[in-house]
């Protein structure tokens, strides 16, 4: 190169137009590279963002109750006699005192300022039993030595003078002052269910064994508003047993017997004139003596309170006969001193209970969770009452103190156990998973297990993916290896253009015509599973015996095309041997066959269906990149396999498709991932039953489907609406993880096939 020229090029590398190209482009350089840094660390800021927004509004079901105390005062009325109960308005403004004596007293819980103060109308009897018929409307009955029954009921009406806004309680005899007579003796014990059309009385006189039952029909006053009792039917028999509690269920078909003893003797009343003996039974330890008993929310689920500081609960559980006995589903115990009372929540099956210590403690039955311990008093709680809402309490003392409390206890339904264990709920005959949110029944209990979600979100993806993997990679073997370039250039858009398809259009599909098509021709369906597989080999095998000019008319590359034809034959072929098939192994329809010869239940949305339509929505996903994948492995690997006398199956398998294989394995979990969180499409066709069942007829609900169905349903800040959240958590923890594993592994396959 001469000095000129060397000059020139000097010139033009170091000119100023030169340097100003330079510095821009580093400039440039800089800018991409900050951009992308910020974009990236960024979408990580935004996930996690997601992330602790979710666990945010999910970490408030797990937080424990808390109690702050409002006030402190006398017992209104003194403590010359008893506490039978107390009521407690909406706003925990007001309450009402109901004595042994029979005196009613109004009262303020902020200073105890009397504001009712009545006897009962019935003067010429003396008092001898108390029940409370439904304590969250403050029901109650009083019996009396003549053998009559009084009931009552406490309201609370709002006034607002000088618009400041007053609670005034108020006494009511719903069903007359004179009372209901039921035996000629004194009552000694009685419980009284109270329903939307009857009523039953059931009443143990003084020192005998016998009991009586009366039951009553409901109807309105022809000139008034009133309910009026009409006189049903009473019987009464002998139990040999001197009881001192006697418990009816809410259904007025359980009576229960039981001595402080803890010795129980269970009936069904169902037809009180042949009370059927189902069980004898113990329901506490021999070495403990019954305190109190008092039924759960729902008068379904008794609690027993022992002088060991134990509670133990027991409902009636129907057997394998169809015949029901006593229970023992759980027991609560925090220390060992006897209680002296249980308080009862009016909505939901939480409960307190109060020691000989002075302790406060919170319950709540089905999630079998303490919530709460507070010292209230150095003296035993002699009684214990909810407010309508749960959040407070009215704690009186033995030495006549009533304390007011507030309790902010908004998600006692939800635990670990019973988000993800079995839960032995009211009414079931063994624990179960269950999610069940909503219900038409004010006794109803939430079940929020997440096990069943999680379990359906598994089943769909895995069963979605035994459909689509095999298709998908199969068939981007074969277009990226074996397939012609131009045909290629055709198929694999054509491929992948059937992810536009909005999913869903294909739930609809599978739902409406699909699922019905699948349950009329099920022979058909598992015929093409066989029929088309062995149809393809039988005409590959045929192709491959014709002679060679014949073959060679169309490219190795196009002969897929000829296949188009053969596997519809196939499929018209497998669906016409549907009726054949069904006369000849399943006596004309296999869908009542699976039923009622197989046992297999069969729903019309089930897991099949499922496994086609997210199969096929998964297919163009799955096979994008495997394909591109295995189509980019080096040419000059392929090639020096065939140099050194490899065929092509021989290539496919010991150099395509272990250098390929971090790609296919991406796709394979990237298929997986949208599996799990897919939502239109199982939505739509799986039937939405949250099932814990393999079977590949049963449908399922998927962690995805299940937000989409009940969060536009929900209450804000309800513990539905926080679980509902924590689903969502775990559908995002859940991708996270796979997605990790699946990248850790392909970046272990990349290094160990990345020398090939």
């Amino acid at each position: 190169m001469s000095e000129q020229t060397k000059q020139g090029l000097h010139d033009l590398l170091n000119g100023p137009k030169t340097k100003k190209r330079l510095v821009r482009r580093r400039i440039q350089d800089h800018a991409a590279k900050h951009s992308i840094s910020v974009g990236g660390v960024g979408i990580i800021f935004a996930v996690f963002l997601i992330m602790f927004f979710l666990m945010y509004v999910v970490l408030p079901i797990f937080t424990p109750a808390s109690m702050e105390k409002r006030a402190e005062m006398a017992v209104p009325g003194g403590m010359a006699t008893k506490t039978l109960h107390y009521a407690i308005d909406d706003y925990k403004e007001a309450g009402v005192r109901i004595t042994e004596d029979g005196r009613i007293i109004g009262f303020s819980t902020e200073n105890a300022n009397v504001m009712l103060d009545e006897k009962l109308p019935i003067q010429d009897s003396r008092i001898t039993s108390f029940t409370i018929i439904n304590e969250a409307a403050n029901e109650f009955a009083f019996g009396f030595a003549d053998g009559r029954v009084l009931i009552g009921k406490v309201s609370f009406r709002i006034a607002y003078p000088n618009n400041q806004r007053t609670v005034i309680p108020e006494i009511h005899w719903p069903y007359g002052t004179e009372g209901k007579r039921v035996v000629s003796e004194p009552i000694e014990l009685m419980a009284v269910r109270d329903r939307e059309t009857a009523m039953m009385i059931v009443v143990q006189p003084a020192g005998s064994d016998r009991l009586h039952i009366q039951t009553f029909r409901k109807r309105s006053s022809f000139l008034s508003d009133d309910i009026e009792l009409d006189f049903d039917n009473q019987a009464s028999f002998s139990s040999g047993f001197h009881a001192d509690h006697l418990l009816v269920g809410g259904l007025m078909r359980d009576l229960v017997l039981v001595t402080n003893e803890g010795e129980a003797q269970y009936y069904s009343i169902a037809d009180i004139n042949e009370p059927k003996l189902l069980q004898r039974v113990r329901v506490i330890n021999p070495d403990e003596t019954l305190t109190s008993v008092r039924f759960l929310n729902g008068n379904y689920s008794m609690m027993f309170g022992t002088d060991t500081g134990r509670i133990v609960q027991w409902f009636p559980v129907r057997d394998a006969n169809n015949d029901f006995a006593l229970q023992e589903i759980r027991d609560f115990q925090r220390d060992s001193k006897p209680i002296t009372s249980m308080g009862m929540e009016g909505t939901r099956k939480g409960f307190a209970v109060g020691d000989e210590d002075g302790s406060f403690h919170l319950y709540y039955s089905t999630s079998h969770r303490h919530l709460r311990t507070a010292q209230v008093a150095d003296e035993p709680l002699s009684f214990v009452r909810f407010a309508p809402r749960s959040d407070g309490a009215l704690i009186e003392t033995a030495s006549g103190t009533l304390y007011s409390y507030d309790i902010d206890n908004p998600h006692p339904e939800v635990s670990f156990a019973s988000l993800w264990n079995k839960v032995w709920y009211e009414g079931y005959s063994e624990p179960t998973y269950t999610w069940q949110s909503s219900s038409g029944n004010d006794d109803f209990e939430f079940k929020f297990s997440l096990t069943p979600l999680t379990f359906g979100t598994i089943k769909a993806a895995l069963y979605s993916m035994l459909f689509a993997v095999p298709i998908a990679i199969f068939a981007a073997i074969y277009t990226a290896f074996f397939m012609e370039k131009r045909t290629r250039q055709w198929v694999k858009p054509s491929v992948e253009l059937i992810e536009a398809l909005p999913t869903v259009i294909l739930g609809f599909l599978a739902g409406l015509w699909l699922a019905p098509h699948v349950e009329a021709n099920l022979p058909a369906f598992f015929a093409i599973i066989i029929v088309v597989p062995l149809g393809i080999l039988l005409f590959g095998y045929a192709w491959s015996r014709m002679p060679d000019k014949i073959r060679l008319m169309i490219p190795v590359g196009r002969r897929v095309v000829l296949m188009i034809p053969v596997v519809a034959f196939l499929g018209w072929l497998s669906m016409a041997m549907s009726d054949p098939l069904q006369y000849m192994f399943f006596q004309g329809d296999m869908r009542t066959w699976l039923t009622e010869t197989a046992g297999i239940t069969y729903d019309q949305r089930n897991a099949m269906i499922i496994g086609f339509a997210m199969g096929f929505a998964l297919i163009p996903t799955i096979f994008s990149v495997a394909e591109d994948a295995i189509y980019s492995v080096p040419n000059y690997l392929v090639n020096g396999s065939y140099a050194l006398g490899a065929s092509g199956w021989q290539t496919l398998k010991g150099v395509v498709l272990p250098t390929a294989s971090p790609g296919i394995f991406s796709a394979i979990m990237l298929g997986f991932g949208r599996g799990v969180g897919e939502t239109m499409i199982v939505l739509m066709a799986s039937g939405n039953t949250p099932l814990m069942d393999i079977n590949l007829f049963e449908g399922m609900r998927t962690l995805s489907a299940n937000l989409a169905v009940e969060m536009g349903e929900t209450e804000v800040d309800s513990t539905h609406y926080r679980v509902l959240f924590l689903a969502g958590l775990v559908l995002f923890i859940f991708t996270f993880f796979f997605n990790t594993l699946a990248e850790v592994v392909r970046q272990r396959m990349r290094r160990k096939y990345g020398q090939l």
